[in-house]
């Protein structure tokens, strides 16, 4: 119950009002005496409460037999109304913003943090929702998974090239790195990049491992990672068609020694 408590609050309730409409729910018509005894809410606080729900038209208020009584509006209108209020509030923001970034000077090329797995994947939401040309990525079967379904979506606007770790099937478009001992005991070291149209990227550490990520329109981020997640397809092909995989692994090993 704390937890729906707490939902409601974040919809713009207060904890007394967010408490007076779930008692309503859970009692139906009742006096504010119940009302307060279910809730908690002092009994004193309870009339104001139930007046202010009253006039926002979430409880409805009756005199009957010189008794008051009140019950909520029905779960399903008000979860309407709310979701109402919330895309036209979300519009009108959203108009305001663009107006207001659209006086902006436009920025220099930089890089910021992403800090937080939910901004983390909202921002490659919003990426991926953008792309017209071009998706480049480089992810291993965690984000994969978490971001599949955006990017199908956008396959079929844009072409889609990139290379995926220990994923099962991926999308047309995307080269499945072969299974080798680096990949196997690559641990909490996994990666992504998310490139799109050449214009905005965002890579760093898997999500489930580290909730820190970086934003760019650098054109030499550009350049360099996506010329690596070109050098990972090219080798992995390589290493396919001519059967160099010892070679290589003894080459790496020497490399980082």
């Amino acid at each position: 119950m704390e937890a729906l408590i707490e939902q409601m609050q974040s919809i713009g309730f207060n904890q007394y009002e967010s408490k007076a409409y779930v008692a309503l729910v859970k009692l139906g018509k009742s006096t504010a005496y119940q009302i307060s005894k279910e809730s908690g809410i002092p009994r004193a606080r309870v009339y104001d409460v139930l007046k202010r729900l009253a006039e926002q038209g979430i409880a409805i208020q009756e005199e009957m037999n010189e008794a008051t009584f009140y019950s909520p509006l029905p779960v399903d209108v008000f979860l309407a109304s709310i979701q109402s209020k919330w895309k036209a509030t979300f519009s009108t923001i959203h108009e305001s913003l663009k107006q207001v970034e659209a006086v902006q000077p436009a920025p220099d090329n930089r890089v910021v943090s992403v800090q937080g797995k939910d901004a983390i994947l909202a921002y490659c939401e919003t990426l991926l929702e953008k792309a017209e040309r071009k998706v480049i990525v480089s992810l291993w079967s965690g984000m994969y998974e978490m971001l599949e379904p955006l990017l199908k979506e956008a396959a079929h606007r844009c072409k889609m090239k990139g290379i995926v770790f220990q994923v099962e099937e991926p999308i047309q478009g995307l080269d499945l790195h072969r299974e080798t001992s680096f990949v196997e005991g690559i641990g909490e070291k996994k990666w992504f990049i998310l490139s799109v149209d050449g214009r905005e990227m965002l890579y760093g550490p898997s999500v489930e491992q580290r909730d820190i990520a970086f934003h760019t329109d650098d054109p030499v981020h550009f350049y360099l990672l996506e010329n690596y997640v070109w050098h990972d397809i090219l080798v992995n092909r390589l290493v396919k068609e001519k059967q160099m995989e010892q070679w290589i692994s003894a080459e790496r090993d020497e490399f980082f020694e």
